[in-house]
């Protein structure tokens, strides 16, 4: 499930547009996000990951201060870093959109958290 791939929904006739914001193709371009709540707060580094067919987000384990920091709905700015790194970071505008305990599996314990890039 946690696996890179290049997806491309359209719009079909039964079914709704397809609702993310960032083309499937971010998780090529950047390798890892970074982010703190306010400057007082640490700084967190998490690896992109592709979550499911219509999202992208973090691994975050049930011990990480992360978790403290984190609500759903909260929009903040987060450093992604490229998957090249002749590239420079960009700094974008994302929404924590869901926080998942995983119960099974591989992951089992950690938290999901799905992200999305807001556009302007």
């Amino acid at each position: 499930m946690l696996n890179r791939r290049n997806i491309t929904m359209k719009k079909s006739e039964k079914g709704p547009a397809e609702a993310r914001s960032e083309p499937r193709t971010i998780l090529d371009r950047y390798r890892s996000v970074e982010f703190s709540i306010s400057k007082a707060d640490p700084i967190f580094q998490f690896r992109v990951r592709d979550i499911s067919p219509s999202g992208m987000g973090i691994l975050v384990g049930s011990g990480s201060r992360a978790l403290e920091y984190l609500k759903v709905g909260q929009v903040c700015h987060m450093k992604y870093n490229p998957e090249n790194q002749n590239n420079s970071p960009e700094e974008l505008e994302t929404e924590i959109r869901h926080i998942t305990l995983i119960k099974e599996g591989r992951y089992k314990g950690q938290y999901l958290v799905g992200l999305l890039i807001k556009t302007g």
